[in-house]
């Protein structure tokens, strides 16, 4: 296939029915690889739209709204960082990021939903409970966390990745208390912290009985297998990074774009399908400087297996929010902090009726040829709704 046009749904389409027929795949999993195949194409149904100006028609084909999707999360991050915007305050954010060592991140893959969740949980606690610690910063703090289950190459590494205001709230709620200028919390400490309370919970899980063990990993059933497997891992490192603080607000909501809706592959970093298999780019962080750049080529059906590794539990949210921005509280809390700080939100929450009507005003679909609006002159149906692909026969 041709070079810069190729996409996930391409590969889907031309190596899934035959890989499908060898391979046991989740309801979830099916369900991902159909809607890729159909999103944007005549199958979604669409409209025929006309320009105002020059009076150009083309056909517009719905799209999936799959959330795994490589072509579907460019409007929905913007939707969301449009509603962020308003929450973003004049102080320093940093950014960390949380990993769980590879023998957790095997277990994970078969108790996403519990595991995933304990990530998120335990990240923010450990955040929130450092920063509450007089030694540290003594304040209450919010962050945004954002779930991410792989490396670059495709393999599954979750890990999640914190957006963080440089300060808090004083414990009476009466003062801003910033961090030290460039410093946010020592990462050897949250990493500690995090080790700790992960393996605690870990332990917790499995004496309940609520993790799933299969394969290789069979055996950590047994309780004392178990205890062995944890040792090892009270005495490892555990990787808790921060990075420098982000060049202000704008700089925050270009890097939010950037990870809030990504998924596992871009098509930006598919080179191509041939018989050799798919060629993509990838960053190879063990190495240096321009070498880190690097493609990689697998068989199609291993690209496939690795791209739907990456398909979360139905209903589980991978974009979370603690502490001050907690969903519940973050308006009252927000509004506190701007008036410690002295300054004004640049737009209010809630738009009035003008900025609605603004809002609705602004064209949905641009002319490619004249940029001007067009419009709505008809529609069609989908042809089938989105549904898994049939199993073969005599897998249930």
């Amino acid at each position: 296939m041709g070079h810069g046009a190729l996409e996930v749904a391409d590969i889907f389409r031309t190596c899934g029915p035959a890989w499908r027929q060898t391979t046991r795949l989740s309801l979830g999993q099916l369900k991902v690889m159909s809607a890729i195949e159909q999103c944007r194409s005549a199958a979604l149904g669409g409209h025929v739209l006309r320009c105002t100006d020059c009076g150009h028609v083309e056909i517009a084909y719905n799209s999936c709204r799959n959330r795994h999707c490589p072509k579907c999360q460019g409007r929905a991050a913007r939707r969301w960082l449009e509603a962020r915007q308003l929450d973003l305050l004049p102080v320093e954010y940093y950014h960390v990021v949380f990993t769980v060592p590879a023998p957790i991140s095997a277990i994970a893959y078969t108790n996403k939903a519990l595991l995933y969740g304990l990530l998120f949980e335990l990240a923010a606690e450990t955040l929130r409970t450092i920063a509450a610690d007089p030694r540290h910063l003594g304040a209450q703090i919010g962050a945004t966390l954002v779930l991410h289950t792989w490396g670059s190459a495709l393999t599954h590494h979750p890990h999640v990745h914190g957006i963080v205001p440089g300060g808090g709230l004083s414990p009476d709620g009466s003062r801003w208390v910033a961090c030290r200028p460039g410093f946010f919390l020592p990462v050897r400490v949250l990493s500690r912290l995090f080790r700790r309370r992960f393996l605690e919970e870990l332990a917790k899980l499995h004496g309940t009985g609520q993790l799933r063990f299969f394969g290789e990993d069979a055996g950590l059933a047994d309780p004392a297998t178990f205890a062995a497997w944890l040792k090892p891992l009270r005495q490892c490192e555990w990787v808790v990074y921060a990075k420098r603080p982000f060049a202000g607000p704008a700089a925050v909501l270009a890097y939010l774009s950037r990870y809030t809706h990504r998924v596992a592959i871009s098509n930006q970093r598919l080179v191509a399908l041939d018989e050799r298999g798919v060629t993509f780019r990838w960053k190879d962080y063990r190495a240096t400087g321009r070498t880190r750049y690097k493609t990689m080529t697998l068989e199609a059906g291993e690209f496939m297996r690795r791209f739907l590794l990456h398909v979360l539990p139905g209903g589980f949210h991978r974009i979370r929010h603690y502490g001050l921005i907690a969903n519940a509280g973050r308006r009252d809390n927000l509004a506190k902090v701007r008036a410690l700080l002295n300054v004004t939100p640049a737009v209010t929450s809630e738009p009035d009726g003008s900025e609605r009507l603004a809002c609705r005003s602004q064209p949905i679909f641009v002319c490619a040829d004249c940029g001007a609006a067009m419009i709505v002159i008809g529609t069609f149906e989908r042809s089938a709704p989105i549904r898994a692909p049939p199993q073969r026969p005599g897998v249930p």
